[in-house]
């Protein structure tokens, strides 16, 4: 729901998520975009989890606001088209800062980069550089909200680099 209520809150249109898995935030956000006029793009590499998550997109109605795809996101997230002004990071925890480096260039002014996760398994060398990476660059706001399940990051692009 802090998703849902993040995507709204700021008018968020164009939104991606990197690990789809069953599709119970997919759904959350969907919800959000059809109330801004926009759609998702969401990447799920295991195609179990890519078909459960395409049931319950058409069952929960939101699928006609969902690209879902089955694939390796660390192959296709240099092929994808931005601007993007809201990505959702739920997949390999030691890809984080590589998914963050990848698509900062694709992420808009105001945009939000929210990363799953970043408490429960933040032992992670991934989590951890992501982490400290982010925090260093004074173009990026990032938060972390604990009260999420498993804490999720939340960083704002305040302005493009240098």
């Amino acid at each position: 729901q802090l998703l849902h209520d993040l995507i709204l809150k700021r008018g968020y249109s164009r939104a991606l998520e990197i690990g789809t898995s069953t599709g119970h935030s997919g759904i959350w956000e969907a919800w959000a975009l059809s109330k801004t006029g926009g759609s998702l793009v969401t990447i799920e590499i295991e195609e179990f989890r890519h078909l459960a998550a395409v049931r319950n997109f058409k069952s929960s109605g939101v699928d006609a606001y969902i690209d879902a795809r089955l694939g390796d996101a660390r192959k296709l997230i240099g092929e994808l088209e931005g601007p993007f002004d809201f990505i959702f990071i739920d997949a390999d925890k030691n890809w984080t800062l590589n998914y963050f480096k990848a698509l900062l260039p694709k992420l808009t002014t105001g945009g939000c980069f929210a990363v799953h996760n970043v408490s429960s398994l933040g032992y992670m060398k991934g989590i951890r550089d992501f982490l400290e990476t982010v925090r260093g660059l004074d173009y990026m706001e990032t938060t972390i909200d604990a009260a999420a399940s498993g804490g999720i990051s939340l960083s704002f692009k305040k302005k493009n680099p240098a």
